[in-house]
């Protein structure tokens, strides 16, 4: 049975696999110490903190409901 935020974490990774970034290379541009954080994040077992999520709309240029959200919230 899914969980509410897979489609958050499969869009994530649908887009940085798109934009052929790696899980280090987003690791070091939302400020993690290393691959492992980002990639516990992206699986789901670590949540994402509203920096992290802002960092990685910027970078992505998409807004955060357009990444993390399958519905837009209002």
């Amino acid at each position: 049975m899914k969980k509410v935020g897979d489609y958050m974490y499969s869009n994530l990774r649908e887009i940085r696999k798109t934009k052929g970034y790696t899980c280090e290379y987003m690791a070091n541009k939302i400020g993690l110490a290393n691959r492992s954080m980002y990639s516990k994040r992206e699986l789901g077992k670590t949540p994402f903190s509203l920096e992290e999520a802002r960092k990685i709309s910027e970078l992505f240029n998409k807004s955060v409901d357009n990444i993390f959200f399958k519905e837009k919230v209002s």
